[in-house]
């Protein structure tokens, strides 16, 4: 990757409950809130000011990320959609960015209101509720292209739209080793 990456934030995604909880067959828990801001609020080591992950003890995936092409590309590999990134239910929505190639690194995202650095030490896992959002075959289809989760380092903002990611560096493995030893078990 480049030192300065050019790409866009297509969508925020803030919720105050989880929705994707128990059986897929039951389906998600409605809510009649506002889950896709245009800004948010990004809080060191906390996550998205709003969001049911903020202050929790999972502060190494406070805040996920995925790339809006790996949704686009499974709806080639299913033969199915057309799908909604959204569903995929990941904090920052982004086109133009290799977010995967962001785990196990440091890096920094401005999205016009000052740098943020995030540390992402593990993938995002996905899970069996994207055969329901999506189609069957996607859970599996999306193992290795389902995004980041991360830990923000600095507090600021976050809004839809153009956005830079710069300063990527991987991390130690020692310091990486160090973290996932220290990360809470679920």
């Amino acid at each position: 990757m480049t030192t300065t990456d050019s790409f866009t934030i297509d969508s925020l995604v803030v919720s105050p409950l989880r929705r994707f909880d128990g059986r897929p067959a039951e389906g998600p828990t409605p809510f009649s809130g506002d889950e896709h801001p245009a800004t948010v609020r990004v809080r060191a080591h906390k996550g998205l000011v709003g969001d049911r992950y903020f202050g929790t003890r999972f502060t190494f995936a406070a805040v996920t990320m995925i790339a809006a092409e790996q949704v686009l590309a499974l709806e080639t590999t299913l033969s199915s959609g057309p799908f909604d990134p959204l569903d995929a239910r990941r904090n920052v929505v982004t086109h133009g960015l290799d977010v995967d190639a962001l785990v196990r690194t440091e890096f920094t995202i401005d999205a016009g209101h000052g740098p943020i650095r995030f540390r992402s030490i593990t993938p995002a896992n996905p899970c069996a509720w994207m055969d329901e959002v999506f189609a069957p075959g996607a859970h599996q289809a999306l193992r290795g292209h389902a995004g980041i989760r991360c830990e923000p380092l600095d507090d600021g903002q976050l809004s839809a739209g153009p956005a830079t990611v710069l300063d990527v560096r991987l991390l130690d493995p020692d310091e990486l080793r160090r973290r996932i030893t220290a990360a809470p078990i679920r």
